[in-house]
Parts: structure tokens; C-alpha cells; sequence
């Protein structure tokens, strides 16, 4: 007859020291998960704030972009009670280093037709990015397009000389910053514009964030095709 293994009553269950190492070791990983959640959170801020700021800064770009094109348009019809000379002599335009004024009639051909001169300027202020629009001279209204703006540079493309039409030939001669530029002689057929915009300083997080910098240049497409 085979004899059996004596039943053994007297297991041994978790011990003390065992529980808290296994405790510790959750809470090790535990810790370890909201510290990735943590910087996964923080990274979408940032990503966000940097995606924000790219939005802004080519809807404005867009904006300078369109107002600059129509620098000098004169609507050419007999009906047009207005004329750019009758609020800015020529040329149409005034730029210096950090700002850059246009003028232009903007025609409605709506039901009644109007037409009225716009003069625009984009400048400057601190670091605000600045649009000022003024009616057929009348007052300005002001809005801040941008805030943080780090660089709002200008250059220009000079095509010979206001009044001496020997020397616009439609062809770039130089490219100058626009702070150099004699108004009331050198012929501007084309502008450089250069955006820089950092993110809002406040969230130490976005001081990571390098700035965001966008540049177009924009024929004065009116100005080739006129003798000034």
C-alpha cells in the first residue's frame, strides 16, 4: 500500500514587506504614467499655440498682401466721383522702415455704385501690428491685427525715378529698405514684407517656442503698368 504526502495546513500568505514592495511598485508606475500625460498635455498646448500663431500670422500676411496689390488703383470710368490725387499726390504710397501707407479706390458696383478712396497703413506700435483705414480722408479707424510681434520689416524694389519715365522701364534696379526710400522720388514697383511673431510670454511653456516668421513679395502690379 503507497503511502501519501502529508497534507500541509500551515501555508505561508503575503507578508508585510512584500505588500509594500508591490504598493511601491505601483506607484511607481502610476507616477511614471502621469508624468508622460503630463508632458503629452503640455506638448498639445504648445503645438496648439504654435498652430495659432501660424493661422494669424498668414491671415494677416493675406490682408497686407491684397491692400498692397491694389496700391494705386484709379477705377478709370467717368462716372467715379473720386481720384487718389484729389487726397494723396503721387505717388500713391509713403513706406519708411516699419511702416508702409497705400492709397486706392475701391469701387462698389453694387446697387448704387460707389466709389471711394481707401488709405490704409500698416505700422508698428510696440509690438502690435497696427491696420488703420481712413475714407476718402476722413477719420481713421484702427485694429491691432497682431499682438507679440517680434520683426515687421520692409524692402523695396525701386524702378528709376518719379517724373523721369526714361528710367521706369518695369524692371527692378534695386532692392533697398524701405526707411531709404525718397518718397517723392523713387518709383516703388514692388515690397518685401517680413512677419516675425513670437508666442505670449506669460506661459513659460511657450518661451520654447521659437518665432514664427512668414515673408511675401508683392508687385505693385498698378504701379508697372504706370508712368508716375
Amino acid at each position: 500500500m503507497s503511502k501519501r504526502a502529508p497534507f500541509l495546513s500551515n501555508k505561508r500568505g503575503i507578508t508585510l514587506i512584500e505588500l509594500l514592495i508591490a504598493l511601491i511598485i505601483c506607484a511607481l508606475c502610476i507616477g511614471a504614467i502621469y508624468r508622460v500625460f503630463i508632458s503629452q498635455s503640455k506638448a498639445y498646448v504648445v503645438q496648439d499655440q504654435v498652430v495659432e500663431i501660424q493661422q494669424s500670422l498668414r491671415s494677416v500676411m493675406e490682408l497686407i498682401v491684397r491692400d498692397l496689390q491694389m496700391t494705386g488703383f484709379d477705377y478709370d470710368n467717368s462716372t467715379s466721383p473720386v481720384k487718389i490725387e484729389d487726397f494723396k499726390s503721387i505717388p500713391p504710397y509713403m513706406v519708411a522702415d516699419h511702416s508702409i501707407t497705400v492709397w486706392y479706390e475701391y469701387y462698389d458696383s453694387q446697387n448704387p455704385a460707389s466709389s471711394v478712396i481707401h488709405s490704409i497703413t500698416y505700422h508698428l506700435n510696440g509690438t502690435s501690428l497696427e491696420r488703420q483705414r481712413s475714407i476718402n480722408g476722413g477719420n481713421q479707424n484702427t485694429e491691432v491685427l497682431l499682438e507679440n510681434v517680434e520683426r515687421f520689416d520692409l524692402r523695396c524694389a525701386i524702378d528709376g525715378r518719379i517724373g523721369d519715365f526714361a528710367t521706369q522701364d518695369g524692371v527692378i534696379d534695386q532692392w533697398v529698405n524701405c526707411g531709404s526710400v525718397d518718397n517723392s522720388r523713387d518709383k516703388v514697383i514692388a515690397v518685401e514684407v517680413t512677419l516675425s511673431v513670437k508666442p505670449d510670454q506669460s506661459n513659460s511653456e511657450f518661451e520654447k517656442i521659437t518665432p514664427r516668421r512668414l515673408t511675401s513679395t508683392v508687385a505693385l502690379r498698378n504701379l508697372h503698368i504706370k508712368k508716375l
